[in-house]
């Protein structure tokens, strides 16, 4: 599932290639995917222009002219592709959206995932019990701390709810634990205070580096996009059982916590 650092390459992309341009029409294929009447939504849609695009946690926003949005939450398996009927990728695609340009953005593998069009205070509503960005500069140290407090749970479990912070999913959840050298599956209550110092800073440098690498998609964004998917041969430990940690040669492990995997280092991340 797209992290933030996903989704943050996607919004500085699509900034670039999207915003200010109109949309010529829009063309849903599974209605599911959307929450008015498809006919609706094309009607909605076409002659508004894409006025800029914002992103919350994973979800992108998408502001049009009309004072409307787009709510984008690409969930398991969702991705983009921006580029002309030709560079139409060989997928289903459940939603285009047409530019005047001739220029398309497809919407693909949204089974989970969804585009709703909302007007701007139905979106404030559904994003309301998101936690703070991991880059808002109003989290400091002692505010991310307090997002933990009173929860007995794993820090697994609390890295990736929403509601504590926006954006951090499976991926990096091990991979700021690893940098911190913490174990995943470690009791919020016993974490000792410099073990909170280094999960602070871990989040931060974790999330900044994959960003700047363009995150671990694997589906470039556009015909020529180098950018995206650039952090996929940097990640220390997840998707990688078995293999040789970087940091102390030993051996990533792959276990289940609750639902989810969870990969770690069980010789260097030592602290529970």
């Amino acid at each position: 599932m797209p992290e933030l650092p996903e989704m943050e390459t996607y919004r500085k992309l699509l900034g670039e290639k999207v915003a200010g341009k109109r949309i010529a029409g829009a063309e849903v294929t599974r209605e599911k995917s959307i929450n008015v009447p498809a006919h609706l939504f094309d009607r909605e849609l076409t002659g508004r222009t894409i006025w800029y695009i914002e992103r919350r946690g994973k979800h992108l926003l998408f502001h049009l002219d009309s004072g409307k949005r787009l709510l984008l939450h690409l969930m398991l398996g969702g991705w983009m592709h921006y580029g002309t009927e030709a560079d139409r990728p060989d997928r289903t695609v459940q939603v285009t959206l047409r530019f005047a340009d001739g220029s398309e953005l497809y919407f693909i593998g949204l089974r989970l995932g969804y585009l709703h069009l909302l007007t701007a205070k139905e979106a404030d509503e559904r994003l309301a019990n998101l936690g703070p960005d991991p880059f808002d500069k109003r989290l400091a140290e002692e505010r991310f701390r307090e997002r933990f407090k009173g929860r007995r749970g794993t820090l697994k479990a609390a890295l990736v709810d929403q509601t504590v912070l926006s954006g951090i999913g499976n991926c990096y959840a091990d991979e700021i634990a690893f940098a911190a050298s913490v174990r995943p599956d470690a009791r919020i209550p016993e974490l000792a205070p410099d073990s909170w110092n280094r999960l602070y800073a871990a989040m931060r440098s974790v999330l900044r580096e994959a960003v700047e690498a363009g995150g671990y998609m694997e589906q470039p964004l556009f015909a020529g996009d180098s950018l995206t998917g650039g952090f996929n041969d940097r990640c220390k430990v997840y998707d990688r059982p078995g293999e040789p940690c970087f940091r102390c040669g030993g051996t990533i492990v792959q276990e289940q916590l609750s639902s989810r995997k969870v990969f770690y280092c069980p010789s260097c991340q030592k602290d529970r």
